[in-house]
């Protein structure tokens, strides 16, 4: 009988699959297909922190049984992560061997801490002492303070740093701001990524300690919202209930640089209660949702041309006249087509 029905949650991927396929429609125009990396990436993140959170909640109070499709939960999250590290790799390739190199050709140039000349190095470093140093807020592991709680979604530095005068290793965070601009305009064209010019920048937060490691991680957590039917008796307090909780969800997912150290990767697994195949290596930047911005740049040459919205004919007329919608549909019923 599962031959006859399709899992839901990979049908999905199935789906944010076809999203990816515009990125890679060469008929589409570049920041179009930088938008649609965009919204891939918006996709999946929502797709973890609802979808493959309900799995895992699943594995956890002991459901074993399979769905009409014939998969478990814990089959489910197998082919899932299979299925993902797939399509992240092609989103990863694609942005960085086709989109971002075809950008350059039209003048937008988004480099990494090392590609940047000295003098645009000694003027980020003057921007972070300026603007980024007083927002900042390292946060240590110690036995005196326990690790940090992660918000969903944040962007943060992994930073091993060590006491030259002790020899004392320590474990430290740093949150990157979300109001800060992931990608920083330095000059016309040319853009770097603000978590780049932070860790450059990492050992003035640190004075006196050697910084040994420096990598950025980000946290998915569970933002699935279940209501127990006991709380329908007054559904607006259980809503505003579990919309607290959502905030402290069990994490679900850890993306991390790919060049992470392998001890800090084992704290944050441990810290966060995490497998080894809930984590995602990363060789592009973290939060690829963050190419919006890209997309909002002034480049009409390289979108869609705008598309002005048409009012149906006989509200148009009404319009004019000052009558309203419901004069023109008490006159005759009127059908009006939106395509999908």
């Amino acid at each position: 009988m599962s031959r006859w029905f399709g899992n839901r949650e990979l049908s999905w991927l199935d789906f944010n699959e076809r999203v990816l396929s515009l990125a890679r429609e060469t008929s589409v125009p570049l920041l179009e297909r930088i938008k649609f990396c965009a919204i891939f990436a918006a996709n999946l993140d929502e797709f973890f922190q609802v979808r493959v959170a309900a799995l895992k909640g699943q594995v956890a109070g002991g459901v074993s049984s399979a769905s009409a499709d014939g998969l478990t939960p814990t089959r489910q999250l197998t082919e899932i992560a299979r299925r993902v590290d797939h399509l992240t790799n092609q989103v990863e390739t694609l942005l960085m061997h086709d989109l971002l190199p075809q950008l350059l050709q039209h003048g937008i140039q988004v480099l990494r801490w090392e590609e940047l000349t000295s003098d645009e190095r000694q003027h980020m470093n003057a921007y972070f002492e300026r603007q980024l140093f007083p927002v900042l807020t390292p946060l240590a592991v110690d036995p005196t303070h326990p690790f940090p709680y992660i918000s969903n979604f944040a962007i943060s530095l992994g930073v091993m740093v060590r006491d030259p005068k002790t020899s004392e290793q320590r474990f430290a965070r740093v949150k990157i701001p979300t109001f800060l601009k992931r990608f920083h305009k330095m000059s016309e064209g040319r853009y770097v990524l603000i978590e780049d010019v932070i860790a450059a920048n990492i050992g003035d937060l640190f004075a006196g300690m050697k910084i040994e490691h420096v990598s950025a991680f980000r946290v998915t957590r569970n933002a699935d919202l279940t209501l127990e039917d006991e709380d329908a008796d007054d559904l607006l307090a259980a809503v505003e209930m579990e919309l607290r909780r959502r905030r402290f969800g069990r994490a679900v997912r850890l993306e991390v640089d790919h060049h992470i150290d392998p001890s800090v990767l084992e704290m944050l697994l441990e810290e966060l209660d995490l497998e080894h195949t809930d984590v995602s290596f990363c060789v592009a930047p973290l939060a690829l949702s963050a190419l919006w911005e890209l997309h909002s740049l002034d480049l009409p040459q390289l979108k869609d041309t705008p598309w002005r919205s048409v009012t149906a004919g006989r509200l148009a007329a009404a319009d004019g006249n000052d009558q309203s919608m419901f004069s023109v549909l008490r006159d005759r019923d009127l059908l009006v087509h939106h395509p999908y």
